[in-house]
C-alpha cells in the first residue's frame, strides 16, 4: 500500500467512527427526552384524588359524578374522619356548596374545631365544579331561583335542589357510613342565597344549614314568606353576616333578621349571627365556627328516632 493510500484510509476510518459516536451520542439522547416525557406524562395522566393522599387534614375520597337533573358533572372531594377505617361509627355530614374554594378551607379547618371546640367529626363533602371560569362553574345559575327579576343567567336552583336530594345524597348515604339524621348544608354568599333557598322550600331535606353573608335577590320577597311546614322538629338553619360585609348585603340581612325576629311560623330553629369585623368572603372559617357550633350544642326537641342504618 502506497503511503497516500494508507493515510486515505485511516482518515476514512476516523471519519466513520466519529459519525458511530455521534449516532451513538444522538439515540442516547433521544432515549433519555422519551424516559424524561414518559416520567412528565405519568404524572399529568395522576388521578385526580391521589395528591390529597399527602394531605391528611383531607384524607378521604374522590369521585365524578354526572348529574341527570343538572345535566353536568360535579367533582365529588370527601373528607372523612381520621378514625373513620378502624370505627363503626355513622358520622354527620356537611355539604359544602362552591367546594372549588371552600372544601380545601373548612373540611381541614374541621380537624382542628374537633380539638380545641370539641365539635363532633363529620364527613365533609366538596360540591365543586372544577374551575373558575364561568364556562364551566355555573355556580350563579345553579344557585338562584327562577324568579320574575332573575336574570338568564340565573334560575337553576329547583334542578340543582333535585341534584342533592335525589342523586348526591343517596349517592353519599350509599358509599359512606353517615347519619341521615344529621345532615348540614354550607353555602357561602351566592351559595348562601341556595341554603336559604333550600330552607325555604324544603325544610325537611337538611338537619342543619348554614348561610354564610347570603345574598338575597333574585326573589327576595320569597324569604319574608311562609316556608311550608316541616315534619320534623330539630331542624336548625344559621345566617351569619359579616359586621363589614358589602353594605347593600348587610343591610339585607339586617331587615331579614328584624323580620323573623317576631315570626312563629318557621319550620326550623334560627339563629342570626354577626361575625365582629367579619369581611363577605374572608370570614367563611369563623361562620363555619360558630354556626356548627350552634348547631350541635343548642337543646333539639324530639329528634327524631333512627334506625340501625341510620335512616
Amino acid at each position: 500500500m502506497l503511503p497516500w493510500q494508507w493515510h486515505r484510509r485511516f482518515a476514512t476510518q476516523a471519519v466513520n467512527a466519529c459519525r458511530r459516536y455521534l449516532v451513538l451520542i444522538g439515540v442516547s439522547a433521544l432515549v433519555l427526552g422519551v424516559a424524561i416525557l414518559l416520567a412528565v406524562l405519568k404524572n399529568i395522566s395522576a388521578p385526580a384524588g391521589a395528591p390529597l393522599s399527602f394531605l391528611p387534614a383531607l384524607q378521604g375520597d374522590y369521585f365524578k359524578f354526572d348529574s341527570a337533573e343538572v345535566a353536568r358533572p360535579f367533582h365529588i372531594y370527601v373528607r372523612l374522619p381520621a378514625d373513620y377505617d378502624s370505627a363503626t361509627t355513622r358520622y354527620p355530614v356537611v355539604y359544602l356548596l362552591d367546594g372549588d374554594s371552600l372544601f380545601p378551607i373548612l373540611a381541614a379547618n374541621h380537624l382542628f374545631l374537633t380539638y380545641d371546640e370539641g365539635l363532633p367529626e363529620a364527613i365533609i363533602v366538596g360540591i365543586a365544579y372544577g374551575a373558575f371560569d364561568s364556562s364551566i362553574n355555573k355556580r350563579s345559575y345553579d344557585f338562584s331561583a327562577p324568579t320574575a327579576d332573575a336574570s338568564a343567567e340565573q334560575g337553576g336552583a329547583p334542578a340543582f335542589q333535585r341534584f342533592l336530594a335525589l342523586e348526591l345524597m343517596p349517592e353519599v348515604a350509599r358509599r359512606y357510613r353517615i347519619d341521615s339524621s344529621k345532615q348540614i348544608l354550607f353555602g357561602q354568599s351566592r351559595g348562601g342565597y341556595f341554603v336559604l333557598y333550600s330552607a325555604f322550600t324544603q325544610p325537611d331535606l337538611f338537619w342543619g344549614r348554614i348561610a354564610s353573608n347570603p345574598t338575597f335577590e333574585p326573589g327576595a320577597a320569597m324569604f319574608f314568606s311562609a316556608p311550608p311546614s316541616a315534619t320534623r322538629s330539630d331542624l336548625g338553619l344559621v345566617v351569619t353576616s359579616g359586621a363589614r360585609d358589602w353594605p347593600k348585603l348587610r343591610q339585607a340581612a339586617l331587615n331579614w333578621q328584624q323580620h323573623w325576629q317576631t315570626e312563629t311560623r318557621a319550620p326550623w330553629q334560627l339563629r342570626v349571627i354577626t361575625i365582629d369585623k367579619g369581611t363577605h368572603a374572608a370570614s367563611s372559617p369563623e361562620s363555619y365556627r360558630q354556626a356548627m357550633l350552634w348547631l350541635f350544642n343548642r337543646t333539639e326537641v324530639e329528634a327524631p328516632p333512627r334506625n340501625d342504618k341510620g335512616q
